[in-house]
């Protein structure tokens, strides 16, 4: 369903680009890198967050950290990760193909300035096998994000 929620939304927001869905595993950053033949930086991850009372998703590049005090000035508190079983309710989405996409919840998205290092970031698609190619801009322009800088 989560795959079929992304696509769907590519149809009806940006239907030239295309879902890649590869025949191998690509749910953590090193094995999204190697399969996609980008740097692991490219690979835009997303993170699923609660800040204060707010969940929210914050994309950043691949080989980047939260930097826990920036993100508590960002979003105006301590910020901790969601557990898996909160962000596939939360986003529709399985761990490892959790993306800013598609979501099966409204949240707030939130794109880390470290994104803009590269002309083009791999995210996730939905599903641990499928990503996009797109630019850091369109991608924060697609999904409404904020840029934001929290992480190191």
């Amino acid at each position: 369903m989560s795959l079929q929620s992304v696509r769907a939304f590519f149809a009806a927001h940006a239907p030239d680009i295309e879902v890649i869905e590869l025949a191998t595993s690509t749910a953590t950053v090193a094995l999204a890198a190697l399969g996609h033949g980008v740097d692991p930086g490219q690979i835009a991850k997303t993170l699923s967050l609660r800040a204060g009372e707010r969940n929210i998703l914050l994309v950043t590049r691949g080989d980047a950290r939260l930097d826990n005090r920036k993100a508590k000035a960002v979003f105006g508190g301590k910020v901790r990760m969601l557990g898996a079983d909160e962000v596939v309710a939360l986003t529709g989405h399985p761990v490892g193909g959790v993306c800013p996409f598609g979501l099966a919840t409204p949240l707030d998205v939130y794109c880390d300035v470290s994104l803009q290092a590269f002309e083009e970031v791999v995210p996730a698609a939905g599903a641990i096998n499928s990503a996009v190619r797109i630019t850091p801009q369109r991608m924060a322009d697609l999904v409404g994000a904020q840029w934001v800088d929290a992480c190191a």
